[in-house]
Order: structure tokens, then sequence, then C-alpha cells
């Protein structure tokens, strides 16, 4: 019988819904392109800095594109306009997206009123990567700032956001946490807001 069972035709990329449950890309097709882009940018730069704004700058774009497609696809092309409901949607919808689960959490700064933590025990990124003495504090979660960083740009709230590693009490490896720094109008739209 042809026909039978015939899958939903899309006339638009955008309109083909997210896949649910099931991972588009292999996890080993995906460290090693990230390999080679880590690999590639170390060629090109002198020193870690430099790396990781490179991997920062790259996923930038990232960002820049899943937050369209997110928009697109899930709110009838609305973009969140508060400052809490922006980073729900990223601890949440971007995490899952792009990494199958929500973010291990998400923490307002306890210092300053303008900063906020990501936090993700054993980051995507950094799983596969083994960075060589002397490279010290070289951290690939700078790419997932800079994912995060573009998600907030294209959706006005500009940021400065950084990846540092957290040490555990008991375990090897330390925790990533996504510090996000925001500007000083995000923080007045937010107050005008109410």
């Amino acid at each position: 019988m042809i026909g039978v069972g015939k899958a939903k035709q899309y006339g638009n990329v955008l309109d083909k819904p997210l896949s649910r449950g099931r991972q588009e890309v292999s996890l080993s097709a995906f460290a090693f392109l990230f390999s080679e882009l880590v690999q590639y940018n170390q060629t090109q730069v002198d020193n870690i800095a430099e790396l990781e704004r490179r991997l920062e700058d790259a996923g930038y774009a990232v960002g820049a594109r899943v937050l369209e497609l997110l928009c697109h696809r899930d709110k009838g092309n609305r973009r969140e306009t508060r400052l809490l409901g922006i980073l729900s949607f990223i601890h949440s919808t971007v995490w899952k997206v792009l990494f199958g689960k929500v973010a291990d959490s998400l923490e307002k700064g306890t210092e300053h009123e303008d900063e906020y933590m990501i936090s993700e025990k054993e980051l995507l990124v950094n799983r596969f990567i083994s960075v060589p003495k002397d490279m010290g504090a070289f951290n690939c979660g700078a790419f997932v700032a800079g994912i995060v960083r573009g998600v907030l740009d294209g959706a006005g709230f500009p940021a400065v956001v950084t990846a540092h590693f957290v040490p555990i009490e008991g375990q090897q490896r330390p925790r990533t946490t996504i510090l996000i720094k925001f500007a000083e109008e995000v923080l007045r739209r937010e107050a005008r807001l109410g």
C-alpha cells in the first residue's frame, strides 16, 4: 500500500517540529567535530584567553540561531521580555534542545545584583576534552558561554558571559558554571517593568 503511514510534509524547514526524545546528531560525531573546532582554533592563537574568546565567538553564532529557531517554533515568534523569563528559557528550553536535559541549576549571585549562574555538573563540551598541563585552566565551556551570550543578546539582554570551573569536594572533575553579568540597562529596564 503506497502512501500508508506517510510522514507529514512540511513546506518550510522551520515549520518541521523539533525531534522529541531522539538525538539528531550522534554524540561521537559531535565530540569529533567539536574537538576539530578546538584544535583548529588552537593553531590560530597564541594564548588560552584568545582561544576561549574564539570558542565563545563560535558559540555566539550558534546561540543567535538557536534563539531564532526556538522563538519561531515554540513561541509563535514571541520572545521573553523579563529577566527571569529569559533565564528560565535558557536554563530549561535551550539547554534541553542542545544537551538533552535541563541544566543542573540556575542561581542568583549573592554578592552582586546583576549576576546569575547556570551550573552543570558535567558539561558536554568538557566531557571528551583532555586539557594538556601547559594549558592550565582552559575551559571549553567558553563555547557554551558564547551560546548563552548569543541567546541573551538576540533577546535584548546584553550581558558578559563567562565559563568557570568550580571544584566539587570529593570529586575529580570540577563543575562548570556559566556566569552571566547583565548590563546596567537590563537592570534599569527590569526595575521599570516592576
